[in-house]
């Protein structure tokens, strides 16, 4: 699946910002941050919701936003550069580069076992509560201490996929040494300046405190979300302290597409995108030098997700394909992982349409559109040409897709889906010169979605003979 089409991709990510915006008030998160690149072409920068809800600020396509784990590409990135320059060895053994190290269990841990999370590193210490904010993030000196701790070799190298933060603030630590400069320093010059990123840095910029997004807890422990302060990530920055956009993400993994060598070459990619483990407990996913990997329907897929205290945030592309997408929330159980994985299944789908013969007589744009009932609410949208009814309810909108044809320029014919759709029904749409007016699709009158909206904050209660909504499309009187 490498040769995308321009106009699947296109409509794939249309609506794709759509979902973005609907799951950002279904999922009740703060604010969402998403873009969408095919090829060297921006096709999508938006954002949906809040940057502080306590101060009403509307998020935009430019607040920054801390994206973690996102930081373990840019240092994995970093090595590879220093491997081509002869600086440094993917064999080398951290006790070269690290000689406090000498006598412990991690001195023999080489680079590609830290790259690769194989060198049985402790995640995270025996006190982690820095990810609470009980207390800092390890500086250099701290860092030295866990790392020589008896504790730090967890498991024997090359036993399995280890995920480990400890381990890739070493590999900062290795870059500094190899590189005889600051980790940051460095990132920044060849990767950061490198491609004119503007809104993205390797740790909290304090000049730039009004330009984040402001972090929110989860609501699985509570009805409310509470701001939550950021947070620099002192000797941790390497794994896990740098700032971005979304945008800036998606310009960034393109330079990881096969053909661009702004970065790295197509050969280093290819040691970056290899597998080197299998992930216990995750489906088929496998994790190269930096970079995890999955198979998203016939897609295989790169990226990384990035977990900081008040953001989550993801970021997926296909370097064959030259397709990228990133995702940012700005709540801890922010639902990323989920619509950067559904961008690509969208397309996915986009790809898979079978275009029609002939092009329609009809305007599909015409039948487009969010629409509810009391029951429900769906999506009809264009996809390369084809119709689908989509449900946004949905994690995977995807997973059971129901295809329509056009009857005539206010119909529509079910013509495809699960054994619970009703397929060969009519959906009949009635217009005014404003656009659709109401919908009758599966035996009830469905209206765009934010006239439903409007009818639920003005009703106190739904009687029978008083509906939510009237057949003409107004509100029911109270």
């Amino acid at each position: 699946m490498n040769d995308l089409s321009p106009t699947a991709v296109a409509d794939a990510a249309r609506y794709f910002d759509t979902w973005v915006a609907f799951r950002q008030q279904y999922d009740r998160v703060p604010g969402i941050q998403a873009a969408v690149l095919h090829e060297d072409k921006l096709l999508l920068s938006s954002a949906h919701g809040r940057a502080d809800v306590e101060q009403d600020t509307v998020l935009t396509p430019q607040h920054l936003f801390r994206i973690a784990s996102h930081s373990k590409t840019f240092t994995a990135t970093a090595v590879l550069q220093l491997v081509e320059r002869d600086q440094l060895r993917l064999d080398d053994r951290a006790g070269r580069w690290l000689p406090f190290l000498r006598g412990t269990a991690l001195a023999g841990v080489t680079v590609r076992e830290l790259l690769g999370h194989g060198g049985g590193v402790v995640r995270d210490s025996g006190n982690g509560d820095y990810w609470q904010l009980a207390h800092a993030f390890p500086d250099e000196d701290r860092l030295r201490a866990i790392l020589i701790d008896d504790g730090a070799g967890v498991l024997p190298a090359n036993e399995r996929f280890k995920y480990s933060n400890i381990g890739y603030s070493m590999l900062g630590m290795i870059v500094a040494a190899a590189a005889d400069m600051p980790y940051d320093a460095f990132v920044c010059e060849h990767i950061v300046e490198k491609l004119k990123l503007e809104n993205t840095g390797p740790e909290y910029d304090p000049d730039r405190a009004g330009d984040y997004a402001t972090g929110y807890t989860a609501l699985s422990y509570a009805d409310r979300r509470i701001p939550i302060d950021h947070v620099d990530t002192a000797a941790m920055a390497a794994a896990t302290g740098f700032f971005s956009t979304a945008e800036d993400l998606v310009h960034y993994v393109s330079a990881h597409f096969h053909g661009d060598s702004r970065l790295v070459s197509d050969a280093s990619k290819r040691l970056m995108q290899r597998a080197e483990w299998k992930v216990e407990g995750r489906g088929g996913a496998e994790y190269g030098l930096g970079f995890g990997r999955s198979m998203i329907g016939d897609r295989l897929v790169f990226g990384h997700g990035g977990g900081y205290p008040g953001h989550l945030t993801r970021t997926s592309f296909d370097p064959t394909g030259r397709l990228a997408v990133s995702v940012l929330t700005n709540a801890i159980d922010g639902p990323a992982v989920m619509l950067a994985e559904g961008l690509i299944r969208l397309v996915n789908l986009a790809e898979s349409a079978s275009p029609l013969l002939e092009p329609s007589p009809v305007d599909l744009s015409r039948f487009t559109g969010r629409f509810a009932t009391m029951w429900r609410v769906f999506d009809v949208v264009d996809l390369a040409g084809r119709l689908y009814l989509l449900d946004p309810t949905e994690r995977d909108p995807t997973s059971e897709p129901v295809t329509l044809a056009v009857v005539d320029d206010q119909t529509l014919r079910i013509s495809g889906g699960t054994g619970y759709a009703p397929v060969g029904e009519t959906i009949r749409f009635e217009f005014t010169v404003d656009g659709v007016a109401q919908v009758h699709a599966f035996a009830m009158t469905a209206h765009p979605i934010d006239r439903v909206a409007r009818a639920v904050r003005s009703r106190e209660r739904i009687s029978p003979g008083t509906p939510l909504l009237t057949n003409g499309g107004g509100d029911a009187p109270a």
